[in-house]
């Protein structure tokens, strides 16, 4: 059974440093990309940052120069690196891992709230 377990969202101050975590648990991550996402209310959840299993990443606009993806084998999962916050990146942010190979692997964990203040 597969399980992501987030956690290290909180509320700081805008210019503020935050680290999202991300443990997972029965996965194979050589075809597994994994990912994070977030959705402000009212708001859509977007894309904020991905991981392929060969380690290539891709960043939302948003965030580019400012949010770092890295795969941390230590605990299974991956990891996002948040630098110089702004109010407006206050979501509640969600893991994601995805079979590259079969479209129904698609799981999510359970999400972390960020709140940024001005």
């Amino acid at each position: 059974q597969v399980q992501l377990v987030e956690s290290g969202g909180g509320l700081v101050q805008s210019g503020g440093s935050l680290r999202l975590s991300c443990a997972a648990f029965g996965i194979t991550f050589s075809t597994t990309s994994m990912g994070w996402y977030r959705q402000a209310p009212g708001k859509e959840r977007d894309l904020v940052a991905s991981i392929t299993s060969g380690g290539r990443t891709s960043y939302a606009d948003a965030v580019k120069g400012r949010f770092t993806i890295s795969r941390d084998l230590g605990m299974n999962g991956v990891s996002l690196q948040m630098n110089s916050l702004k109010p407006e990146d206050t979501a509640v942010y969600y893991c994601n891992a995805r079979n590259v190979y079969v479209a129904q692997q698609n799981y999510w964990g359970q999400g972390t709230q960020v709140t940024v203040s001005s």
